[in-house]
């Protein structure tokens, strides 16, 4: 029972293994979905979309509501003191005024004018007109009476900007730029992602192929020190033959030890680039893409233009002079007339829409705001500095093309000089395994030496790793070069 359970463990360990067997492929979309630098570029963009809307809203109509209440101690007083006076007692004012023209006038008669005077004067007072214009003159002075101590008022207004000098058409589509380049640099993120895992992939590869061949070459020195030992003992071979075969061994063990433990980080280092626990236990799977010339057939026919068209550095740049341009227009908008028409309904308690009485009234009111600016300096100023930020991206862009163009050439030689770097490496390689492979019978017929022997193994090590380096620098150099040419 407990070597069957033994065995379901084992079987269990190795499908763990083979499931845990990642491909360049898995490594790629696990980093994309893990990695905390693009969830951040994301968020960018949403808020790059974001301020965009708020920047179409700029040209809409916006419609508000105020209200407000003030008190005073003190109201707000229409009439002076001796106005208030004047207007209570016009009608005595009137009365006797009247009466002093009457009897100058009637005092002007030839006989009994002064008499005359009296009777109509007495006739006269005896009416209620200064009692009635002092009335009057009194609900005068108490109608305006403000009682303005406590105010309310409250406003719905409706502006909508007709003509801003171009200002929210440059701002909308600056916001929108940005949204636009958020984009771009959630393209660069990604493929910046993508170069760090597949360097981090090929080293996994790279270390495991010097593993593998670690082991290779430990294994043959492990056969050769046994082969000597047993020489030793029949008297054909000297102790100090299997000294330096020993030697040799353990250099082999020492190395094939460095190996794993390189082995281990590298994959730490994956693990973290494709957002894993550092601790995860997986394989990778170790052939070549076989894609070295998918998108470099031919090197030297690429059009630089393209390639400028396809760079995410010069996406951004182009995105940039863009938005350069539009600062031009919105400075330049500082200096040109602003027109806006605005609307609403206004109300105010005390109000003066009927007399001036205490209570709450309004009315609808519908205009246009108009402003021209005739000397403002900075705005001149701010003008000039937005076209030499313009003139400096440019100037950028012209200086990125030239370093994408050399850096294109350099890779371009590198990914050549690698592929003429494997060949080479691939013919030492089979000379050096016909040399080990003459070597050892030789050993075996007795005609060379241990240390031959040893000399052809090394040889043969050395190749074998060249080849392997060569390998991996080829697919580095494409990986290099694709992303220099924006593929």
């Amino acid at each position: 029972m407990k070597h069957k359970i033994l065995i379901l463990l084992l079987l269990s360990g190795q499908l763990t293994v083979a499931s845990g067997q990642l491909t360049l492929e898995e490594c790629r979309q696990r980093a994309l979905r893990e990695n905390h630098g693009l969830k951040r570029a994301e968020e960018r963009v949403a808020e790059a979309k974001a301020m965009e809307k708020v920047a179409l809203w700029q040209m809409l109509p916006k419609l508000s509501a105020n209200g407000t209440y003030l008190w005073m101690d003190r109201q707000i007083e229409l009439l002076s003191e001796s106005q208030k006076e004047r207007l209570r007692n016009m009608g005595t004012t009137a009365q006797e005024d009247i009466n002093r023209y009457v009897h100058s006038q009637l005092d002007q008669l030839p006989v009994g004018g002064t008499a005359v005077g009296d009777w109509v004067a007495g006739v006269l007072s005896g009416m209620p007109l200064a009692g009635a214009l002092n009335g009057v003159g009194d609900e005068v002075v108490r109608s305006l009476e403000t009682d303005t101590r406590n105010v309310v008022a409250g406003a719905v207004t409706v502006t909508q900007p007709i003509y801003m000098g171009g200002k929210l058409r440059a701002l909308y589509r600056t916001a929108s730029l940005m949204a636009q380049l958020g984009g771009v640099e959630m393209d660069k993120k990604r493929e910046e992602t993508l170069i760090a895992v597949d360097e981090a992939y090929w080293q996994v590869v790279s270390v495991q192929h010097k593993k593998e061949l670690a082991e290779q070459y430990a294994a043959l020195l492990d056969t050769l020190n046994s082969n000597v030992e047993k020489m030793v003992e029949a008297e054909v071979a000297t102790k100090g033959d299997l000294t330096k075969v020993r030697v040799k061994l353990n250099e082999a063990q020492m190395n094939l030890t460095k190996a794993t433990n390189g082995l281990a980080l590298a994959k730490m280092l994956l693990a973290q680039r494709c957002g894993m626990p550092l601790d995860t236990v997986f394989e990778v799977r170790s052939g070549r893409s076989g894609s070295s010339n998918s998108s470099i057939s031919s090197i030297s026919s690429h059009n630089l233009d393209s390639v400028y068209e396809r760079r995410a550095e010069m996406r951004m740049l182009r995105i940039s002079d863009s938005v350069a341009q539009q600062g031009v227009r919105m400075a330049r908008a500082g200096l040109l007339p602003n027109i806006a028409a605005t609307g609403g309904y206004l109300m105010t308690s005390p109000n003066v829409f009927n007399g001036f009485e205490n209570a709450l009234s309004g009315t609808l009111m519908a205009g246009v705001v108009v402003n021209i600016p005739i000397l403002h300096p900075g705005a001149i100023y701010s003008l000039k500095a937005a076209k030499h930020r313009k003139r400096e991206v440019e100037l950028q862009m012209s200086e990125a093309q030239e370093m994408i163009a050399l850096q294109v050439n350099k890779l371009t030689y590198e990914h050549e000089l690698a592929h003429k770097k494997l060949a080479q490496a691939t013919s030492n390689l089979a000379n050096a395994e016909e040399n080990l492979k003459l070597a050892d019978e030789s050993f075996k017929a007795g005609m060379a030496s241990s240390s031959d022997l040893m000399a052809a193994q090394t040889v043969w090590l050395q190749a074998k790793g060249e080849v392997l380096d060569a390998e991996i620098e080829i697919e580095m150099s494409r990986l290099y070069l694709n992303q220099a040419l924006g593929f």
